[in-house]
């Protein structure tokens, strides 16, 4: 019997044992019923106490079961079954315990499943560029390519590579804003001038496609130049996209003491309902999506703005196209949209 081995037991019974003899000293010296009385008493005492005892070591015992039980994956064990006396307590902290634990492994769980899907989503779009990469590559190889086509492929060639590089870079600034070891600097700004450097990259492609490109208004921020660059470059980049030839793309500064705007407008077909919800989740794609679009830019381009104390949002102007609306708030956090 394992439970006789407990220390507590030990002491309860060698403090019983001089009381019995004394109770049976006083008893008998009155008289022989007296001191089997007495006798009886402290036996029945005694019998009390294993018996408390061993209902205690049963107890726990079956809870130590329980919670082996739940270590191992089961999830219907009930430990309402101990909220009952001194057991209370150990339940309710027990309970606590556990709802924390559960907690932390579905979090986990999550965390796994959504780095299964990042890690398939990043495989799906470096393999795209790797295998157009492949097809171009033996096609510079073959001895017989024609001049002209050989200057083609050699041009499709550096646009793949310069999609794979932009790629991995912008996979790389998301891992590390995701894991927090980004420094951003905050510096206040002309919003103006931050636009007209995010959007130089675009000046060709917009210049060869007819569009129109301004700037109205003037506005500060405290931001970090670089990052949001690449923030509302990749917004101005979306814009670029989805404006056909001829288009305008048109960005609004203001500022009031509450937050400084930047509103970014183009002539293109706008964005679809049904992606409007979905626009700035990672490697999302509409179904008016560019061709070579990794779904990544405007995730990106939300993240450094958040992580700047400042919002984004999208929405379709009723002149037709789209309208992004990004805020920098001058408070330590801003309103909830």
């Amino acid at each position: 019997m394992k439970f006789l081995r407990d220390r507590e037991l030990h002491v309860q019974l060698l403090l019983l044992l001089p009381l019995t003899m004394a109770a049976a000293g006083v008893g008998f010296s009155r008289s022989h019923q007296a001191g089997c009385l007495a006798l009886g008493l402290c036996a029945l005492f005694a019998l009390v106490l294993l018996g408390s005892a061993w209902r205690r070591y049963r107890t726990m015992e079956a809870l130590c079961q329980d919670l082996d039980r739940i270590l191992h994956g089961e999830s219907g064990v009930d430990l309402d079954a101990y909220d009952e006396g001194a057991w209370s307590i150990l339940h309710s902290q027990l309970t606590k315990l556990l709802t924390r634990l559960r907690e932390q492994a579905d979090r986990l769980q999550g965390d796994k499943d959504q780095m299964a899907a990042f890690l398939a989503d990043v495989s799906h779009q470096i393999r795209t560029p790797l295998t157009a990469l492949n097809l171009l590559g033996s096609q510079l190889a073959d001895p017989s390519l024609s001049p002209d086509k050989r200057r083609t492929t050699s041009r499709e060639l550096r646009q793949q590579l310069d999609r794979l590089d932009w790629l991995v870079n912008a996979l790389l600034r998301m891992s590390r804003l995701d894991a927090g070891t980004v420094e951003l600097c905050r510096e206040k700004l002309s919003l103006k001038d931050l636009t007209y450097r995010a959007a130089s990259p675009l000046a060709i492609p917009m210049e060869l496609q007819g569009q129109t490109f301004q700037v109205v208004g003037e506005a500060q921020a405290v931001c970090d130049p670089a990052w949001t660059a690449e923030a509302l470059g990749n917004v101005l980049k979306n814009c670029m996209e989805h404006t056909p030839a001829s288009g305008s793309i048109t960005v609004t500064l203001w500022e009031n003491p509450i937050y400084s705007q930047i509103l970014v407008e183009d002539t293109g077909p706008g964005i679809r309902q049904e992606d409007l919800l979905h626009l700035f989740e990672r490697f999302y794609r509409g179904q008016n999506a560019a061709p070579q679009s990794a779904g990544i830019g405007l995730a990106l381009a939300r993240m450094i703005i958040t992580a700047q104390n400042g919002t984004i949002q999208a929405a379709n102007r009723r002149e037709g196209g789209a309208r992004f609306t990004i805020r920098f708030y001058r408070q330590s956090a801003p309103p909830a949209p």
